[in-house]
């Protein structure tokens, strides 16, 4: 199993870079960061510097979407740094969240993400691709190679990811949803006559090491309202049916609004609502043991990749504790 990481663009850019170096010198194996241009600094400058400055790493966005730049903007920024760097990204990719919502617009359609999934990865890949009613081929790009990866929880996204993308992204941690979401994505590849078992999987999550778990929690609660606002539009498009596993419909009942300002932030005001069960069960807590068996439970189900996500008070300490101790007995 590979373990990434997951960074927020806080400025300054420095630090991220920094992190991202201590990454790959820990094992990390890829660099993912937020994408929301507004909230925080714009990534692909970032992966740029980062890239530079690293030998080994794999960077990209977890995650873009259809709605904030041109597709073909987005294609040429991934052919470009694949040029410059020996094809070191990874396009992960949804409807769109914190990065559309802060500007007033709503996620993209599954059709606009389907659609856009075809052409950034086609002409990132030197492929000629059809847009708007014209032919499009980066002739300068025949070499660059790019993996789109999907980020989904609703049934029609996971048959989406299925049915074409090249991995899947489930940003939570929990072993009995991670097998609902991997069976659904598999089903829809097998019915798309794709081989089910050639989809990458990806589970990202916050991890923190440590004994102070009451600490942990609150540290990492944010994360849960987070999967929150993607939940609620599930459960107001679909209802609480079964659409998706009851664990994550129940917690949203005394949800109550969502400050973006506050996006991804340890310590926010608004995610009071989420429980504790919901914290341990979405997130890797306590020590290093603890991470160890979650990590093999998910590595049974068939999870590729575990992406921690880095927004808490003990960033440099979880690094070394993954690349000392988790890295090298899980990989």
């Amino acid at each position: 199993m590979d373990i990434g990481v997951v960074l927020q663009n806080n400025p300054p850019a420095s630090q991220v870079v920094e992190l991202a170096k201590m990454a790959e010198q820990q094992g990390f194996s890829h660099v993912w960061t937020f994408d929301s241009h507004v909230l925080w600094q714009e990534p692909f400058v970032i992966y740029s510097k980062i890239l530079d400055e690293t030998e080994r790493v794999v960077v990209g966005p977890m995650v873009t979407n259809p709605g904030t730049r041109d597709w073909t903007v987005l294609a040429s920024m991934f052919a470009t740094l694949n040029e410059m760097y020996g094809n070191r990204t990874i396009c992960g990719i949804g409807r769109g969240d914190s990065a559309l919502r802060v500007l007033g617009a709503q996620p993209q359609t599954l059709a606009q993400l389907r659609e856009s999934i075809g052409v950034i990865r086609g002409l990132a890949n030197g492929e000629k691709v059809e847009l708007r009613g014209t032919e499009q081929q980066f002739a300068w790009a025949p070499d660059s190679r790019l993996e789109v990866w999907v980020a989904a929880y609703g049934p029609k996204a996971l048959a989406l990811t299925g049915e074409v993308g090249d991995g899947y992204i489930l940003q939570l941690a929990d072993p009995d949803i991670a097998a609902w979401m991997i069976a659904a994505v598999r089903r829809a590849a097998e019915r798309a006559g794709r081989d089910p078992m050639a989809i990458k999987f990806c589970v990202a999550a916050p991890a923190y090491v440590g004994d102070d778990l009451a600490h942990q929690r609150e540290q990492t609660r944010w994360f849960g309202g987070m999967v929150g606002n993607h939940v609620a539009d599930i459960v107001a498009r679909y209802g609480g049916d079964g659409a998706v596993p009851q664990v994550l419909t129940d917690y949203i009942k005394g949800r109550q609004g969502y400050d973006y300002a506050e996006h991804g932030r340890a310590g926010n005001s608004h995610t009071t609502f989420v429980p504790d069960e919901v914290v341990d069960r979405f997130c890797l807590l306590g020590p290093v043991e603890s991470h160890l068996k979650r990590l093999e439970e998910l590595k049974a189900l068939g999870v590729d990749q575990f992406a921690v996500y880095l927004q808490h008070d003990a960033k440099e300490e979880t690094l070394t504790a993954y690349g000392e101790s988790i890295i090298p007995a899980i990989s």
